[in-house]
């Protein structure tokens, strides 16, 4: 069968190693974080994220060398935008007004934080995650009582969350935020006390950690600076009292596993595995949370 030039089946080198496809003769392990073609240093542009092959900059395409492709994407196949920062910024905008709301109605954070069962004198019923109250699992990822917990959280989803959400796409990382932190509240609910309450974004933001790893390692990026800021969290996860570890574990695992779905998806079913990897980790979520329910009930 013949072969378009510049393919990857075109340019290869030694069995196993590629080679850029613009110079056979030079083995490389970069790829074009756009078409995925390897690429030698001679060829590599540098990008926001990763490298672009010379193809890929001169046409601004998705794929580098699809005539019908006009719109430039993401490693994980999301639209390439002018802001590619704006979710991170919404995100935390939610995270600030939310610390605003509590610290003028004090009462706000009784009816949002994370709590499996437990009664509530004041008006004299039974509230919590048990009693019907889910959506307690989603908005204690956005309270933070202290403006040191809600400094480090968000200082966090900005270092973080700016470089995934531009390699991810918008409506990728929203997902992955959202279920990394639905997780890290699973986690959470499944394994301490019912009566223990619980806030904060920790398990969304080491949802992004996880995914963080994630990318770097499918862009061959040196791991160390990554392995070691997951070491000192880990620590400090462990170490430091009053911190709920099972909703930074829960987050950490569920974000490694979606970024994993996102980043090496095959270009042909790519939505599918993609929407696929997302779904079971909401079904994983869902079912340890009714669980937990089924459990307390």
């Amino acid at each position: 069968m013949d072969q378009a030039p510049g393919s990857p089946q075109e340019s290869q080198g030694a069995p196993g190693v590629p080679s850029c496809y613009r110079h056979p003769d030079r083995e490389t392990g970069i790829r074009c974080t756009r078409c995925e073609r390897p690429i030698c240093p001679d060829c590599m542009v540098s990008a926001s994220v990763g490298f672009h092959c010379p193809d890929c900059v001169r046409t601004g395409s998705g794929t580098g060398h699809s005539p019908g492709a006009n719109r430039p994407r993401t490693i994980a196949g999301g639209a390439v935008v002018p802001d590619p920062h704006l979710v991170t910024k919404i995100l935390i905008g939610l995270n600030l007004a939310l610390f605003v709301a509590v610290l003028v109605t004090r009462d706000l954070v009784d009816r949002l934080y994370l709590i499996g069962l437990a009664g509530n004198p004041r008006i004299g019923e039974v509230v919590g995650v048990a009693d019907g109250e889910w959506y307690r699992l989603f908005t204690s990822m956005f309270l933070h009582e202290a403006i040191w917990h809600l400094a480090f959280n968000m200082l966090g989803l900005w270092w973080l969350g700016g470089p995934l959400e531009q390699a991810l796409g918008r409506v990728r990382f929203l997902a992955l935020y959202l279920l990394s932190g639905l997780a890290g509240s699973a986690m959470t609910y499944a394994l301490t006390e019912p009566y223990e309450a619980s806030l904060g974004a920790s398990g969304a933001i080491f949802g992004l950690l996880g995914a963080t790893a994630v990318l770097m390692r499918r862009l061959n990026y040196d791991m160390r600076p990554v392995i070691a800021l997951l070491a000192l969290n880990l620590l400090f996860t462990f170490t430091w009292s009053g911190i709920a570890w099972q909703a930074h574990i829960g987050g950490l695992i569920a974000g490694a596993v979606i970024a994993f779905g996102l980043v090496h998806a095959p270009s042909k079913r790519r939505d599918l595995v993609q929407f696929g990897t997302c779904a079971l980790v909401l079904a994983a979520s869902l079912v340890t949370i009714v669980v937990r329910t089924a459990s307390l009930t």
